[in-house]
């Protein structure tokens, strides 16, 4: 394999014989800042000689760098929605936070050396090499020129949750996750970067067990050069200036357990009416609490019973799980909504304008009393999240093959099942060929009805899911009734058998899945714009681009300055870096990368 290699590595996963898994060996410090001799050496983040690749070879690299998760391949579909309801039905069987409560109640202090601190948020960053390793790139670098701004490396960066996909295991970690940012920064260079971590629905597929084995450990505390020093999955740093950062588990959007709030109420005990907070949380609870009002009464309930009743501010809430960048702009405080880290775009030209925070529909008795926000700023800008939109027709059956090929299949029966009832005119036979035809229009329409809204997703079935629904599947049936007329006048279906059935298989399996797909398209930007699958409008495409981070600056006198940095294409070719200095990264992109302001910075005190 040669030094530029392109994407679209195999999905294998080797592990070199005397290493640890993620290219390097016995991690267990702080790494001298000058390298080692020998031409592909360098100091590993615990200190030992750790061989740099000299290839992008999956045995070069101690990973193997993944594709896009291909998010509705039928077999994925099947198994996360498998994962996805065992973890709601057996969540807390699994929750492993009550457990927690035996580590160390850790509160951490960061303070950069002028007395200040710059920190990096990013979320969402566990999807394909491309994207994920783009923005680490980013991240690592000692310094970035953006739109005339001079952003140095930040101290800290808060991973806000879904370090990987599909589901969370540790080999899946290693190469989605640990592995792109190791290559990212391969060594801890000497300001001592630290990460924290709060992990999101995904990372919760396992009950938490991986993550914890990640990121909250006893030995080896680090991730390639950022050192780990949270003691749970949620934490407390003191920040410069009366500032501080906390981060909460909501355990997928259900409840904050005792122990996590016993933990934070110590925490407020350091807490008066000078602090100002940023709290880093799962998800945009106050986006999708304009469609589940109950949604954001988690955080509400902290805030007011927490951190209200010590005087401090919140005066910044910060989440990923939608995968752009959204700011909403209050009276006394800022909504950001950051996953850009990695996976698939999500669409921004479908959010409010304005929102209630809380809630007034929510049922909290004792809620706090709801504030407007704007929409201030949001990247990609909706003009160009239109046009993402509209690539659906190309990238669906493109990017989602195996969808296509069972649209491909399930149209092959439906429309032999016509076929059987339209050259049939004995009524006895009649009867006998519309049993599997009442059955396939059954299955299409009750198909199409749930996947306007799958049981477990969260919010009410409305009408216009109903309708939306129905009304896909009706659609359906009439393009399979299309597709039986074109068959019936080509020569094909008169051939003896089994050659017409083949004849079918092959015909009505690509033409039907490839007009099936494009109508489901059609469908999914139809329904959109009536607030329903606009996830999956973008996760059908798997849109690389446009991915970004914030870089925040708190200066020594308390003053916070937020950076949200966007990148409109990501690096699809890589290549051996042929600086071999230790911290450098592994991998450089063949074109420059070249981020800019999402929108102007954001000034608070």
């Amino acid at each position: 394999m040669t030094d530029d290699h392109a994407a679209g590595f195999p999905d294998q996963h080797p592990t070199p014989h005397g290493s640890d898994g993620n290219g390097s060996q016995g991690e267990t410090g702080p790494a001298p800042a000058t390298p080692p001799a020998g031409p592909h050496a360098s100091e590993a983040a615990g200190g030992e000689p750790a061989r740099r690749p000299r290839s992008t070879d999956p045995l070069e690299l101690g990973f193997t760098p993944r594709k896009p998760v291909p998010w509705l391949a039928p077999l994925l579909l099947i198994s996360t929605g498998i994962r996805t309801l065992l973890a709601l039905l057996f969540g807390a069987y699994l929750d492993k936070r009550e457990l927690q409560n035996t580590f160390d109640a850790k509160v951490t202090r960061q303070v950069g050396p002028d007395g200040g601190l710059w920190l990096d948020y990013v979320a969402d960053v566990g999807d394909g090499f491309d994207a994920t390793y783009s923005v680490a790139y980013l991240l690592a670098q000692r310094e970035l020129t953006v739109d005339g701004h001079r952003l140095p490396r930040a101290q800290v960066l808060v991973m806000g949750g879904d370090q990987v996909y599909p589901s969370a295991d540790f080999e899946t970690y290693e190469d989605r996750c640990k592995g792109p940012y190791q290559a990212a920064l391969p060594v801890t260079p000497p300001e001592q970067p630290t990460l924290f971590a709060i992990p999101g629905n995904h990372d919760w597929h396992d009950g938490l067990t991986a993550f914890l084995r990640l990121f909250v450990r006893s030995r080896d505390r680090h991730l390639g050069g950022w050192n780990t020093e949270q003691s749970r999955s949620y934490f407390a740093v003191e920040l410069p200036a009366n500032w501080w950062l906390l981060g909460l588990d909501d355990q997928s959007g259900s409840y904050l357990d005792d122990p996590q709030l016993s933990y934070f109420d110590s925490v407020a005990q350091r807490l008066g009416p000078q602090s100002r907070v940023i709290l880093a949380v799962p998800m945009p609870a106050w986006i999708k609490a304009t469609k589940d009002p109950s949604a954001y009464d988690s955080i509400d309930y902290f805030i007011r019973t927490i951190i209200a009743p010590t005087g401090a501010q919140v005066r910044l809430l910060i989440s990923g799980d939608q995968h752009h960048y959204a700011r909403y702009a209050g009276p006394d405080r800022q909504l950001i909504t950051c996953g850009g880290g990695g996976a698939y775009l999500y669409p921004t030209h479908l959010l409010p304008e304005r929102i209630q925070v809380p809630p007034a529909e929510t049922l909290a008795r004792r809620a706090s009393a709801p504030q407007s926000y704007e929409l201030a700023g949001c990247y990609p800008e909706a003009t160009r999240s239109r046009r993402y939109a509209w690539g659906i027709f190309p990238r669906l059956p493109w990017r989602n093959r195996g969808f296509a090929t069972l649209l491909g299949i399930l149209y092959t029966l439906l429309i032999l099942s016509m076929v059987g009832v339209c050259t049939n005119h004995d009524s006895a036979q009649l009867r006998l060929f519309s049993v599997p035809l009442v059955a396939m229009v059954l299955v299409t329409l009750t198909g199409a009805v749930l996947f306007a809204k799958a049981p477990g997703s969260g919010g009410k079935r409305r009408v216009r899911h109903w309708l939306l629904g129905l009304g896909h599947g009706l659609a359906h049936l009439g393009l399979a009734a299309a597709g039986t007329w074109a068959w019936l006048t080509l020569p094909f279906h008169d051939w003896p058998w089994p050659l017409s059935v083949v004849a079918a298989v092959v015909f009505l399996g690509s033409v039907g899945g490839l007009a099936a797909s494009q109508l489901v398209a059609a469908y999914l930007l139809v329904a959109s714009a009536f607030g329903i699958h606009a996830n999956e409008l973008f996760a059908g495409q798997g849109i690389e681009d446009s991915k970004g981070f914030v870089r925040m600056r708190i200066t020594p006198d308390g003053t916070l300055t937020i950076y949200p940095i966007g990148v409109d294409r990501v690096s699809r070719h890589w290549q051996v870096n042929p600086d071999h200095s230790a911290e450098s990264s592994w991998l450089v992109p063949r074109t420059p990368l070249e981020p800019r302001l999402a929108e102007p910075p954001v000034v608070l005190r």
